[in-house]
């Protein structure tokens, strides 16, 4: 199976400063997706301009044709699915269907915060993203939703005319858990990893590669489970969180060297970090086209 390549553009440039360039020229080099992250704000970029997720991608829908859209990853941490679902029924019909969901339980970030409340257990987390997921999915396929939940609740909520993508836009679910790869199992047209995290410090490439081979034979069992054939789900690779880190971009041949043993696991698509100076992302952007446009020919 070939291997697509996608990007992510973080939404931190003012859309007249670089922003809108940064999503035309993803369409040019001929990635197959750009996403963008949908926090609030991120880590070391918390004390510089953020942009929101939806608004980005609405922006990025009126300046190309072909790109695919989404989110890596919206999460319940801010997000409420009657609320969400309308937007993404007004996005899928702005790109004229270009959209993807990429969605997860959320964390411990400045999300979790942000409105106030305490930040989320696990469990907690866990269990608002098995409620969220199935009433979206409701939300983006029926008419009219009436949802009693221990979390959400929806009454009459109308989705007319539903999304342009049929029977809904796609989702790609992050999740490395049980639980979570059920819901992957599930509901995913896609299942995201970004790895183990536990091995980004101190790990090596070859413990990685056995971590991820775990987790796509769990997402196996879970789809096993219900009777799905676990061929069906894109596995989806979000770079950059590896203990490879941004070596992969340091020339074609590297990417192509990690790209292929990442290919030989089973993943359908990689996702590499759009180019930001002075932070973890850091790359030559030259290098970096040169792969978005030499590496997938290469890699078949």
């Amino acid at each position: 199976m070939s291997l697509r390549l996608s990007t992510v553009i973080l939404p931190y440039r003012r859309w007249s400063e670089g922003g809108r360039a940064a999503w035309t020229r993803a369409e040019e080099l001929g990635f197959h997706t750009a996403y963008t992250y949908d926090h609030l704000s991120w880590r070391t970029f918390r004390d510089g301009p953020w942009f929101g997720a939806i608004p980005t991608l609405t922006a990025a829908a009126t300046v190309t044709d072909r790109l695919r859209l989404g989110t890596l990853v919206t999460s319940p941490n801010f997000r409420h699915p009657v609320t969400l679902a309308k937007e993404l029924i007004s996005l899928d019909d702005i790109s004229g269907g270009r959209v993807t969901l990429g969605i997860g339980a959320g964390g411990t970030g400045f999300d979790a915060t942000a409105l106030g409340q305490e930040p989320w257990t696990a469990r907690e987390r866990a269990d608002r993203f098995a409620e969220f997921v199935p009433l979206l999915d409701r939300l983006l396929t029926e008419a009219s939703v009436t949802h009693e939940g221990a979390f959400y609740s929806a009454h009459e909520a109308r989705d007319i005319p539903g999304c342009v993508q049929r029977p809904r836009l796609p989702f790609a679910v992050a999740a490395t858990g049980p639980r979570g790869l059920k819901l992957a199992a599930r509901h995913g047209q896609a299942w995201v990893t970004t790895g183990d995290p536990k091995l980004y410090e101190n790990g090596t490439p070859e413990q990685s590669i056995e971590a991820l081979r775990g987790q796509l034979g769990r997402l196996g069992e879970a789809c096993a489970a219900i009777g799905r054939d676990a061929s069906e789900p894109e596995k989806v690779l979000l770079t950059g969180f590896t203990p490879d880190r941004a070596r992969p971009l340091e020339s074609l041949d590297a990417f192509v060297d990690f790209a292929g043993r990442h290919q030989e696991l089973g993943f359908t698509e990689l996702v590499i970090h759009w180019p930001i100076p002075d932070s973890d992302f850091a790359a030559e952007q030259k290098v970096f086209e040169q792969i978005a446009m030499e590496a997938p020919a290469q890699l078949g």
